[in-house]
């Protein structure tokens, strides 16, 4: 399945997400306040603040939550300083790997970020290093039970997306960073539910991990990284064969 991130998919086979929800829902917080912050509160005219609702609504977060979160943004104040920085480096196996990072401390954020490559026998690189290897696209995962992928097709490259791709349990619907509401507005007036549906990194090709021991040092550094308070989202070039998956899960 090339050039399809499966770490979203792994996350939710190992159960990490439901795991930690409430972790999930404060770096969703975040980015809600940030983006009403930087754009104002009126989703129609703040793209970014758009794409971070649909993500909480993804996640079930309630809708107080992200109203909270959306008056502390526009409500103006000094309120938190956060600075956006993307770090770029190879995991175990030669995985290619991005960490989006919100934070407020940039050496204590570099500091845990070069600690975990280290510790995993990666290695934290130069801005460019990787980001190459990424495309950054709309991304709607769509349950495979809630609707035939023909109407899917139908439905979405009407709507302006890209490509559909067909995995294990869900349909993956790229769009274009442009046409990303468009498709995400259109598939919800069908009244689909979205497994998730955001602005990420799409690998360009992927790096097939067969080994027990690479596979078992990778997940260890992905999980560490999304488990960082400052780390927002974590993208990878790998693939993991399912029997080993399910053995590993």
């Amino acid at each position: 399945m090339s050039g399809h991130s499966k770490w979203s998919t792994i996350k939710r086979k190992k159960g990490a997400i439901d795991a930690k929800r409430g972790k999930i829902f404060s770096k969703l917080i975040k980015e809600i306040t940030v983006a009403a912050r930087q754009g104002g509160g009126d989703p129609d005219g703040n793209p970014r603040l758009r794409s971070a609702i649909a993500a909480a609504k993804a996640e079930n977060m309630p809708k107080d939550n992200i109203s909270r979160a959306i008056a502390k943004g526009s409500g103006g104040g000094d309120g938190e300083a956060y600075e956006e920085i993307l770090y770029e480096g190879y995991g175990p196996g030669g995985v290619a790997v991005l960490v989006e990072c919100m934070t407020d401390n940039r050496n204590r954020t570099v500091a845990d970020v070069r600690h975990y490559f280290a510790k995993s026998n990666g290695n934290l690189g130069e801005n460019g290093c990787v980001a190459w290897m990424f495309d950054q696209k709309g991304q709607i995962l769509v349950d495979k039970q809630s609707i035939s992928e023909e109407e899917l097709m139908d439905l979405a490259l009407e709507a302006g997306a890209e490509d559909i791709v067909e995995d294990d349990d869900e349909f993956q619907v790229l769009t274009s960073v442009e046409s990303f509401n468009d498709v995400r507005d259109a598939l919800e007036e069908k009244g689909l539910q979205f497994v998730e549906a955001s602005i990420s990194m799409i690998p360009k090709n992927t790096i097939d991990i067969t080994e027990e021991n690479i596979a078992v040092a990778l997940l260890k550094l992905l999980e560490n990284l999304e488990d960082h308070d400052d780390v927002q989202k974590v993208h990878a070039n790998f693939d993991i064969e399912e029997g080993l998956m399910e053995k590993l899960s």
